[in-house]
């Protein structure tokens, strides 16, 4: 599905979500697989009668050799040969049946199990960043793929366990009350006493299959979580205290792990004792008839096969039933989780942002972080941002600084719409940005963050992601503008070369340079720069530095720094705190002003010194003096 477009809707009602699959691309095969599953169990219900009519046959044979009456081959051929292919045509036809089934599944299964994934996938990821900031990636991403799994267990029992127990009812029940109308009583009062009882347990131990579950997710999610920080756990010598913990926790998936498979071993055994008490009463009361007289050794053969065919169809069932719960459970928690309303909505149908100057203009900005309890008008100084206005103008180079938590990274993140305002808009181009696409909204803005994301691929396909399509030469050109390509050539895979997890192959200033040559690529009129620099050493800076003033040209840029010295040149230095701008200017005019600017830049200049006075803001080292100017 194309990133352009938005991720439609989905039933949150797993009967309603597995039925949505099925309605648009799968209801030809659901049906064969009913036929197949119905014709399998329905020909395998008739081989009673099939052994009923061949055991006469054999008796009558056996009492006409014992008279005298029939001789040799004869009697086999003219009464038992009907009854004996009649009996294996059907096994091989049954046989024949269950195979097709298997050929239908064969191409249906698969096939569904990926187009669940891949739509839940579509819908997870359009989530807000808050949403991944709440819950493990790894949990995640076992969600999507137990919803696959559970989708096609469930259809499975759908269109073969329930297809199968209602056709060999059926045809049980006609053939027993044939035989005797209190066969027939027998098997419809046990069997709906069986399964209802199955139904009831199965209920009960779905609580406990779920409990067993969050402890399996929870696990994962943390084990996860360490493998994923397995440099900072060596870092820290947390090794023995991360097994510990880890450790406790499996310890509580073991104990609900054992609490589930006692309470299926109870149940397995009072259902299956059930069982083989319905069994032995039928078949005792057939014996009873048989010796009786008021049955043929033929009916008693059809009861004694039904008996088998029937129990061994409802007992599977029954078993069956637990897992029907249990993916049903399964399924309605990977929906509940995923499948609700986006924290960022972006309907279908909304028009794409048209970039023609690059303006931008934050309007009465109200904004507090999920979960704070300052919202819009509470006075609390929870809110980041309380009627914050902001006007930056086509092409203008504007950047932000100020201490910590000051709003410089929020800001760029409602620019891209990551977070839901609470008041205000934002403008670009006169365009609110609410009311745009969000796959246009981000095709207009480039970005490059403090930690670049890589995925573990090669290095030509993490700059190449930059631009859908992008050649080998457009690659290396963008490489070579972002002063990388020298360190990827020295690698022995070159441009090939897999970049690891989160791109832990590569150095700080690497991942931050590769993510530079990304945004080259893009080629977006706006782009926003958060510390883009800040892992580089001094003489990579200065050529990174030359690169990005041809990056700036023909842009509107925002650029978020610490390190003051990498900023003089801008347009506009906005000095941020506490979600308000305090200073607005170049840096020669803030200098001059001498006010929060002006102190934090000879804090810096002057090596931190306790007296912020210590270095004038003229007096400044040669290097930065040049900058000044």
């Amino acid at each position: 599905m194309s990133s352009s477009a938005p991720s439609p809707s989905l039933p949150s009602s797993p009967w309603r979500f597995l039925w949505m699959f099925v309605r648009e691309g799968f209801l030809c095969r659901v049906i064969l697989l009913n036929l197949a599953a119905a014709g399998g169990i329905g020909l395998m219900g008739l081989e009673p009668v099939a052994m009923r009519g061949l055991v006469d046959a054999l008796a009558g044979l056996s009492d006409n050799q014992r008279s005298g009456t029939s001789a040799g081959t004869a009697g086999w051929t003219a009464e038992v040969m009907p009854w004996f292919l009649l009996l294996g045509g059907l096994w091989i036809a049954s046989a024949l049946f269950n195979r097709l089934r298997e050929l239908v599944d064969l191409h249906t299964s698969p096939a569904l199990r990926h187009a669940v994934q891949v739509r839940l996938f579509d819908q997870l990821i359009d989530h807000s960043s808050s949403y991944f900031q709440d819950n493990f990636a790894g949990t995640l991403g076992q969600k999507v793929k137990q919803a696959g799994q559970s989708s096609i267990e469930l259809l499975e029992i759908l269109t073969n366990d329930i297809i199968r127990i209602v056709v060999i009812l059926a045809i049980g029940l006609t053939l027993l009350a044939s035989a005797q109308t209190l066969f027939a009583v027998l098997l419809v009062g046990w069997t709906a006493a069986h399964l209802t009882v199955s139904a009831l347990l199965a209920r009960r131990c779905l609580r406990l299959s779920h409990a067993f579950s969050e402890e399996v997710s929870s696990t994962t999610g943390r084990m996860v979580d360490i493998i994923a920080n397995a440099e900072l756990v060596r870092a820290f010598a947390r090794r023995r205290q991360e097994l510990a913990g880890l450790s406790d926790a499996l310890t509580g998936e073991i104990a609900r792990s054992k609490e589930l498979r006692w309470f299926l071993t109870k149940m397995w055994f009072w259902l299956f004792n059930v069982l083989l008490v319905f069994q032995i009463t039928l078949i005792g009361i057939a014996v009873s008839d048989a010796t009786a007289g008021r049955m043929s050794v033929g009916d008693f053969a059809m009861v004694f096969s039904l008996a088998s065919i029937v129990g061994a169809n409802v007992w599977g069932l029954s078993t069956r039933m637990l897992g029907f719960f249990e993916q049903l459970g399964i399924l309605s928690g990977a929906l509940e989780l995923i499948v609700r309303p986006h924290g960022i909505p972006d309907p279908p149908g909304r028009p794409d942002l048209v970039v023609t100057g690059g303006a931008i203009r934050f309007e009465d900005l109200r904004f507090a972080h999920p979960g704070s309890d300052a919202g819009p008008n509470s006075g609390k100084t929870g809110a980041v941002f309380d009627g914050l206005s902001l006007t930056i103008r086509p092409g203008e180079r504007v950047a932000l600084v100020g201490p910590s938590g000051a709003g410089k990274s929020t800001l760029v993140r409602l620019l891209r719409r990551q977070f839901p305002l609470q008041g205000g808009r934002i403008l670009i181009d006169g365009q609110d940005i609410a009311g745009v696409s969000l796959a246009s909204l981000n095709r207009a803005v480039a970005e490059v963050p403090q930690l670049p994301s890589l995925f573990h691929r090669s290095i030509r396909d993490n700059i190449a992601y930059g631009s859908e399509g992008a050649d080998d030469a457009a690659v290396r050109a963008a490489a070579a503008r972002a002063h990388c390509d020298r360190f990827i050539e020295e690698r022995a895979g070159g441009y090939g070369t897999m970049v690891g997890e989160r791109g832990i192959q590569l150095s700080g200033g690497e991942r931050q340079r590769v993510a530079i040559a990304r945004a080259f690529l893009k080629d977006a009129p706006i782009l926003v720069l958060d510390e883009a620099t800040s892992s580089l050493d001094s003489e990579t800076e200065h050529l990174i530095q030359d690169a990005l003033l041809g990056l700036f040209e023909g842009r509107t840029v925002i650029a978020i720094a610490h390190r003051l010295s990498t900023v003089t040149g801008m347009d506009r230095i906005l000095y941020l705190e506490g979600g308000r701008i305090l200073e607005d200017g170049d840096h020669a005019g803030l200098l001059r002003r001498d006010g929060p600017y002006a102190r934090l830049w000879r804090r810096q200049v002057g090596g931190f010194l306790p007296d912020e006075s210590a270095v004038p803001a003229g007096d400044v080292p040669g290097n930065l003096r040049e900058e000044v100017r």
